[in-house]
């Protein structure tokens, strides 16, 4: 019996409103709601993620967070993103099977080749325009950023499409269609790394190791070798900036002193109010009021301060440790319930790359996220919220398989 245009609608919208993600966030959020939309008109059934407490918790001490701030109407904005977390109930209410989510992930791998190729473009016209002093220019704020409007937000979104990609190519029983990911994955790759971002450079390699390690361990002695070529050939001053992580560079700004910084802050901060924290948007309002006598007096214009460049202090000075604990349990727990499902697999089965995927990224959100707010940026939310959807989807199928064994 064929399905109706209604009760396939919030399959494609929803697919639509995960794929644009990586492209452009305004198209993403309006194909989000008509996804849910779609989903309330066809009645289908909404089903709940095994981490659907942490969610709820993660928003009601958010409202706490906030009513105690003193300054509700201001951390409005952290309300409305909760909009952006029901991609990870549309998601996994309207996809069902590892070949919805296969097809997912590579219009991913095909958003996310043209948005490094768009940012070729830019990289060659800000070459062009700079190009006596501009490892300098382009270092300290001027930087590529494809279809989006940061190259943080760039630079994940191309992070976590490079690992699913990557898990399909190396993980999937099925070889069909895919054999353009290699050329694509070394554009998307090429895309992160003239993005300058070394905090998703280092997501990236651990995710990528992550991969490689379960595929084939010797596979994993290409990743230093593959580093080690970079570094000594040094294109456009790579190798300078990979240094620049141990100390400061003349004419650049020195993010490792700023970082370290924005921690003493934010220590401070979750000190003073271990519980409920300072409140959503409230770290760059009152940032200076906590800034330790030992640093800089005023704080240098250049470093950024309206976040902390940390998921984990940011998150435990803004709302407290226990939103850091929320947070910390909703990782860890999507980590568990992966792995556990993945161990449980027989070799052949197409689910592994889909868990594969999805742990990779998870590991290079949360190492990334040591140093840049990763999951603050609503597009990378989005996106990686569509990723968690697909995993747990993927447990639901390795569930289905089992039990089809033991029969």
């Amino acid at each position: 019996m064929r399905s109706t245009w209604r009760e396939q609608a919030p399959l494609y919208l929803a697919g639509a409103a995960a794929v644009a993600s990586v492209i452009k966030i305004a198209p993403s959020q309006i194909l989000l709601g008509l996804a849910i939309a779609s989903l309330l008109i066809a009645r289908n059934r909404w089903r709940w993620p095994p981490v659907v407490w942490p969610v709820v918790l993660w928003m009601a001490w958010t409202l706490v967070s906030l009513a105690a701030s003193g300054h509700a109407r201001e951390g409005i904005p952290q309300v409305k993103k909760f909009y952006v977390w029901l991609m990870l109930f549309v998601v996994y209410s309207a996809v069902r099977t590892l070949s919805q989510i296969r097809i997912l992930t590579l219009a991913w791998a095909a958003g996310a080749t043209l948005s490094a190729l768009w940012g070729f473009g830019q990289f060659v016209h800000m070459y062009r325009s700079t190009p006596r002093f501009f490892y300098y220019v382009y270092v300290n704020g001027n930087r590529i950023t494809g279809f989006v409007d940061h190259w943080m937000t760039f630079s994940a979104l191309l992070m976590m499409t490079l690992l699913m990609a990557g898990a399909l190519l190396l993980f999937s029983v099925n070889r069909r269609a895919s054999g353009w990911l290699i050329p694509a994955l070394v554009i998307i790759g090429a895309g992160i790394l003239l993005a300058f971002t070394r905090s998703m450079w280092l997501g990236t390699v651990a995710g990528a190791l992550w991969l490689l390690w379960w595929k084939n361990k010797w596979l994993v002695t290409a990743v230093p070798l593959l580093i080690g070529i970079v570094l000594l050939a040094n294109p456009l001053k790579v190798r300078d900036r990979a240094l620049s992580s141990f100390g400061a560079q003349e004419g650049v700004l020195d993010s490792r002193a700023h970082r370290a910084a924005l921690r003493r802050v934010g220590w401070e901060m979750i000190r003073a109010h271990p519980i409920v924290g300072v409140g959503p948007e409230q770290v760059g309002p009152q940032f200076m009021e906590y800034l330790p006598a030992d640093l800089p007096h005023p704080f240098p214009v250049a470093w950024y301060k309206e976040h902390l460049h940390n998921i984990y202090i940011h998150y435990g000075a803004e709302r407290g440790l226990p939103a850091l604990g929320i947070l910390l349990w909703l990782l860890g727990q999507m980590l568990y319930d992966f792995w556990t499902s993945l161990h449980r697999l027989p070799a052949q089965s197409e689910a592994r790359w889909v868990l594969h995927g999805a742990i990779a990224t998870i590991i290079a959100v949360m190492i990334s996220g040591w140093t840049e707010l990763t999951l603050g940026h609503s597009q990378v939310l989005e996106m990686f919220l569509a990723v968690a959807a697909c995993g747990y989807i993927a447990v639901n199928a390795s569930r289905s398989h089992l039990e089809k064994l033991n029969r």
